[in-house]
């Protein structure tokens, strides 16, 4: 038998294994290098809603899906509610509480980065969805949409936490 036939299954076994190291790499990098460490992981909204919050925060603005950020920032933004955005909107400790546990609660748990950004729209995997090649810079200037913290200017099913490509309505 020749060295080539003897050496195949030593040969075939060294190549599964570094197509497997590779593999694991790329679904690493899907996780964390792509976004840097901004996977949302869970759903972004809940199956369980909560009245306090939709109540509150969806008068001044879409009550944003709590998967769209970590437990670590729901806490910061929770905790500065009367310097919120150049608002205040402050609540009474029990309310507080209350909706701040349902954000944490239901915060995305796969998020590694190191960061907890206050805004949605700072977050790694927001400006990528987000750049100019995507959106015209133009856009987040028109009077429909504003701010790119409107997201319902484009997305009309965010109230709902549904940000599908297959929905989105850019205004011209």
């Amino acid at each position: 038998m020749s060295i080539y036939y003897r050496n195949f299954p030593r040969a075939l076994a060294v190549a599964i294994l570094a197509m497997s190291v590779t593999m694991s790499a790329a679904r690493a990098d899907n996780d964390s290098g792509k976004y840097g460490g901004e996977n949302r992981g869970k759903p972004l909204q809940p199956a369980q809603t909560n009245a306090r919050f939709q109540q509150e925060c969806s008068t001044c603005h879409v009550a944003y899906a709590p998967g769209l950020l970590p437990a670590e920032s729901w806490r910061k933004v929770m905790s500065g509610l009367d310097k919120h955005f150049g608002s205040d909107a402050s609540l009474d400790a029990q309310d507080n509480k209350e909706i701040t546990a349902f954000l944490v609660n239901n915060a995305s748990n796969r998020w590694s980065a190191p960061t907890a950004p206050l805004r949605i729209s700072e977050s790694i995997w927001f400006k990528r969805k987000h750049d100019s090649h995507e959106i015209n810079p133009a856009v987040w200037k028109s009077q429909q949409v504003k701010s790119p913290a409107n997201c319902a200017a484009c997305h009309p099913q965010a109230d709902r936490g549904d940000f599908s490509e297959r929905n989105i309505k850019i205004p011209r």
